[in-house]
């Protein structure tokens, strides 16, 4: 009998998701499953769930009944955030799926797998405790790309947020635990590192948090948040996502590093000057204004404003001129009215961002929002939101004309047949310093197909030279002039760190 267990791993949601699954992923090879990248020969097939918003558990829900439609023999195990919130529910109510695994301490999904496939449809929810990582075996990412997640839930509440009931509250990953996973993959020939976390502003405030050894640290600059209690305080005044990066800035090696997520309401502010200093971080903030009026805002339980906001956008941009930001904007929350709408159409307009996601307000189980009055239809919601992706394309269009003529080092994602009208025209996709990975546009490069040179250097993973010649609705396009000099230097990384990861 052939004990050869194979799976597939259906990935959904966040890159905060994304690692959980690559997690998994290691933990299945460490007992010996083989990974399979073809559904239809697993044994086990994987849906690492999304719980978000609505149309996002539709998605994963959807996944499951397909798996089970089309591949009838193979277990299914519904993983993940939705997994989480509602594992008991869905036992009873869908029964296409064999088992349900929360996203706490994932090392705990060996516990589930004989049951699992013994047919017992078990339930397992773990504790939510610290930050689940450990040796990532394959990287969902595109090559030279890789996401580091450096904290888990959140202490905000939101009123329509659902994220703390999903993942819990705040935790931290100890810094130098941090800094040991950017040696390992930047060692590998990882460039790109992007921090991610619910909030990296609340990085090390957590009420067990002790990430530098002398206590939990406080939010940002004294700005307005959420505090904890518990643990001890330390006397440093820095906020610890500024102590992390001085961390991350002191390694050696040619890396690029980008934030991706930081609360505008505490915006660790010090962390301007240790970007400025250090070119490897990348001028990109991620801050999620979620609204630009201020009456919404404060229904939001957010203790922002408008003005602080645009105060927090114009201290960046007179730091770092070249500064890239991308935003979320809600359209839809309970009690929004035109006027209120009015003002979120003149805020982006006013702040200009480089990038920004527009959706509507989803209504979620157990917030304090599901149960406020006024709430918006959902065709309104809707066609709002459609106004400020209009609004934003005109924005985007603007900023990314002003990249024309210019040359860029790029990250090579794809390469792609060759072109169409020119048999020796080679097209590759990648993305520049601005455009961070799955959420903004890209950079689409051309060169020699016949030049054997050229088609060495354009390689996944490898950063090239692109002169940009022409811009889209939300991408670039531009023709090889070369390797990047960096390469040879990321090539060089292995040797510096080799013996701090003996």
């Amino acid at each position: 009998m052939n004990s050869t267990k194979f799976f597939f791993i259906d990935q959904h949601g966040c890159a905060k998701n994304q690692v959980d699954g690559e997690l998994i992923i290691s933990l299945l090879k460490k007992k010996n499953w083989i990974q399979t990248f073809d559904a239809s020969q697993a044994d086990l097939i994987i849906v690492n769930s999304c719980g978000f918003i609505e149309s996002a558990k539709t998605e994963s829900l959807d996944a499951v009944m397909s798996a089970r439609r089309m591949y009838p023999k193979a277990k299914i195990l519904l993983a993940g955030c939705l997994a989480e919130r509602y594992a008991n529910e869905l036992h009873d109510s869908l029964t296409e799926a064999d088992g349900f695994f929360g996203n706490g301490k994932l090392d705990e999904i060996y516990k589930i797998l004989d049951p699992l496939m013994n047919d017992e449809r078990p339930v397992l929810v773990p504790e939510q405790k610290g930050v689940c990582c450990g040796d990532r075996k394959l990287l969902l990412n595109f090559p030279g790309s890789a996401f580091v997640k450096i904290t888990e839930g959140c202490n905000n509440r939101c009123s329509f947020c659902a994220i703390p009931l999903i993942r819990g509250n705040l935790r931290s990953r100890p810094a130098d635990e941090i800094v040991t996973e950017i040696k390992e993959l930047v060692s590998k020939g990882i460039y790109e590192i992007n921090l991610i976390g619910q909030d990296l502003a609340a990085y090390g405030t957590g009420a067990e948090d002790n990430c530098f050894g002398d206590g939990r640290t406080r939010l940002p600059n004294g700005t307005p948040g959420t505090e904890v209690s518990g643990g001890t305080l330390t006397s440093n005044t820095e906020s610890g996502l500024c102590r992390l990066i001085k961390m991350i800035s002191a390694l050696p090696g040619t890396f690029a590093v980008r934030l991706l997520y930081i609360h505008p309401d505490h915006f660790n502010r010090d962390i301007l000057p240790v970007i400025k200093a250090d070119s490897r971080f990348l001028h990109y903030f991620d801050i999620p204004f979620q609204n630009g009026d201020d009456q919404i805002i404060k229904a939001m339980n957010r203790v922002g404003s408008t003005a602080m906001y645009k105060d927090l956008i114009s201290t960046i941009r007179t730091e770092l001129p070249d500064a890239v930001i991308r935003t979320t904007l809600m359209t839809g929350f309970p009690g929004e009215k035109a006027s209120s709408f009015e003002s979120t159409k003149a805020f982006l307009s006013d702040i200009k961002p480089n990038w920004s996601g527009c959706f509507s307000y989803s209504k979620e189980d157990d917030t304090p929002a599901y149960d406020f009055k006024n709430q918006v239809p959902h065709r309104t919601a809707e066609a709002r939101a459609k106004e400020l992706v209009k609004i934003q394309a005109e924005i985007t269009k603007e900023k990314l004309a002003s990249y024309c003529g210019r040359e860029l080092d790029v990250l090579i994602e794809e390469v792609l047949d060759k072109g169409q009208d020119n048999p020796d025209e080679g097209l590759a996709i990648a993305r520049a310093w601005f455009q961070a990975p799955e959420v903004d546009g890209s950079v689409v490069v051309r060169y020699d197909f016949s030049d054997e040179t050229q088609k060495k250097a354009v390689q996944v993973g490898r950063l090239v030279r692109v002169k940009i010649d022409a811009s889209t609705d939300v991408d670039l396009n531009g023709e090889f002039t070369g390797d990047s000099p960096l390469n040879n230097s990321i090539a060089e990384n292995s040797f510096k760190f080799a013996p701090d990861l003996i």
